[in-house]
């Protein structure tokens, strides 16, 4: 198993937060692991593990990055996905990222 090295953050501003965390669970649930309880989901991508915790007006973002991911690609891919489903406003993403 390989460590957590890098973790990387972004708020979303949106109304939406629970519908996108739930269709964003579910849209990959049936190639990863997937949990949603309440307004909290996770995904366990091979080298990453996503949080997403739906907030009134928030969508928080966590990815968890193991020594072979791709970061940037990541934040890319999630994006693209998010931007999908919330098609009928703009979602920005401010992301922070630290070291493990």
């Amino acid at each position: 198993m390989m460590a957590i090295v890098r973790v990387s953050t972004a708020e979303v501003a949106t109304g939406n937060a629970a519908s996108y965390m739930r269709k964003l669970c579910a849209h990959w649930s049936h190639k990863f692991a997937t949990t949603v309880d309440g307004d909290h989901g996770t995904i366990e991508l091979p080298a990453v593990t996503c949080d997403l915790q739906a907030l009134p007006t928030t969508l928080l973002v966590r990815l968890e990055l193991k020594e072979d991911a791709d970061e940037a690609r990541m934040r890319k891919v999630l994006e693209e996905h998010l931007q999908r489903f919330g098609f009928r406003e703009e979602l920005v993403f401010s992301w922070t990222s630290t070291s493990k």
